[in-house]
């Protein structure tokens, strides 16, 4: 039988110098020069690497687009619900970005992590008083979503020096082509403020000398056609023109949000790459602003998926392989579990098997996970060799809205996650122990 070339289709999919290459005699994946073999052996499955130099080039293209595509200020916002922990925000404090965190939680993180307050942007559509508070304490700006976060943030205690700025979400009534639930800029969405509100909003910083500075919206997440962004753009810049005739202010910043979608199978390549998505927005900006006398904002964009996404691959071993009338399954050690977006968003993904890509196709397989859920298929329908149990099965484009949304469904440990940087690995995220299931737990007191 001839050679197949699933590993020439699927390889780009996978981060930077994936290469099959000889180990023990045999082909087998390596990423950043390491055998995804040996990274199994020793840290076990399932499995997270993650690999910087693909997070360096991703972070490096979106930068030159910038610096070619807009004359004014500036800068990234990583996205810290794509993937967040220590390692990933001490990355992101290296490269002199800003982290978006949603609430306390992920505002602890980056803290610790290092990060100073200019670098630390706060986002949430429904924020607590304690989601607030810790803003003050540690973020250089806060998005406000709605009036009522507005008024309950301009009565709570100041910091004296440091204070953080505001910028207010505003909500275009126009979404990107992309999965309904990943549609947040439509009229009815649960996100930021109608126009009206906006205005309202300035009108209440102005009168209680708030640091208002800035305007935010966002359309949608994965979306590949970047089209929808300019309607939005002369919308909300026709708005800023309103605000400053009605009130006197002027937006300082201007942020637009992300959400650029990335390839997660072969079918998707070759994908648009990120240049074309900031040319439409920088050049947008600028002529809009031009048009109206409006001076250039400093534009800020929220890459995360797009930055950290292909940086990641999941590791699964097929504990069995089972046949039923019309599909032959690989039961993985993972699913749904460690990557929902599957069951969310009905996303389709890719594999490869770890040992010797070139065997012959032996047709379509289902790739499923243990969970006690009809929903726990990981990837249809897809074309693979005859696997055996014990095998490993490398799942690219793993880095974004896997772990972060992952569970503990069924007592399910979440997996270890290392970290690739100058051919070693580091291990960033301890896989977790049966013991950290009961961290959180108080037994009942039976004597009553």
């Amino acid at each position: 039988m001839e050679k197949n070339n699933l590993a020439e289709r699927r390889l780009p999919l996978f981060p930077l110098k994936a290469e099959y290459k000889p180990c023990q005699g045999v082909e087998t994946l390596h990423l950043g020069g390491l055998a995804v073999e040996n990274l199994a052996a020793e840290f076990g499955t399932p499995l997270y690497i993650y690999d910087q130099a693909t997070l360096d080039a991703a972070l490096a293209d979106y930068r030159l687009a910038l610096a070619k595509h807009y004359p004014g200020s500036a800068n990234l916002t990583f996205a810290g619900k794509a993937f967040l922990n220590l390692a990933m925000a001490q990355w992101v404090g290296r490269q002199g970005l800003v982290m978006d965190c949603t609430g306390a939680g992920e505002i602890h993180i980056a803290s610790r992590a290092g990060l100073k307050r200019e670098q630390i942007l706060v986002h949430g559509v429904s924020k607590s008083r304690d989601d607030l508070q810790s803003a003050l304490a540690y973020a250089g700006t806060i998005v406000v979503d709605n009036l009522e976060e507005l008024k309950t943030l301009l009565a709570l205690d100041w910091p004296e020096a440091g204070r953080p700025e505001i910028w207010l979400r505003l909500r275009p009534g126009i979404a990107v082509d992309t999965h309904h639930h990943r549609q947040t800029g439509q009229e009815d969405s649960k996100f930021g403020m109608s126009f009206g509100e906006g205005l309202e909003g300035v009108r209440m910083c102005l009168a209680q000398g708030a640091p208002l500075t800035g305007i935010h919206f966002h359309q949608g997440s994965h979306f590949h056609n970047p089209e929808p962004i300019a309607p939005a753009l002369h919308s909300v810049l026709d708005w800023v023109l309103e605000a400053r005739s009605s009130t006197g202010w002027a937006a300082q910043s201007l942020c637009p949000g992300g959400g650029w979608g990335v390839p997660y199978n072969e079918q998707d390549l070759p994908h648009h790459p990120v240049d074309g998505y900031v040319a439409l927005i920088g050049q947008t900006v600028q002529q809009t602003c031009q048009a109206n006398g409006l001076a250039l904002p400093a534009l800020r964009l929220e890459p995360g998926r797009s930055i950290v996404a292909r940086s990641g691959v999941a590791v699964y071993r097929v504990n069995a392989v089972k046949k039923t009338a019309n599909r032959r399954w690989l039961l993985l050690d993972g699913g749904m579990a460690d990557n929902p977006r599957v069951a969310l968003y009905g996303a389709r993904y890719s594999a490869l098997p770890v040992r010797s890509p070139q065997r012959a196709t032996a047709g379509s397989a289902w790739l499923a996970g243990p969970f006690c859920e009809s929903g726990d298929i990981l990837i249809e329908d897809l074309p693979m060799p005859e696997i055996e149990p014990g095998e490993l099965i490398a799942v690219p484009v793993s880095g974004a809205y896997h772990l972060s949304m992952g569970s503990n469904y069924n007592g399910a440990r979440k997996p270890a996650v290392l970290w690739l940087v100058r051919s070693k690995a580091q291990l960033i995220q301890e896989r977790e122990s049966l013991d950290s299931l009961l961290a959180r737990d108080h037994p009942l007191d039976l004597a009553d």
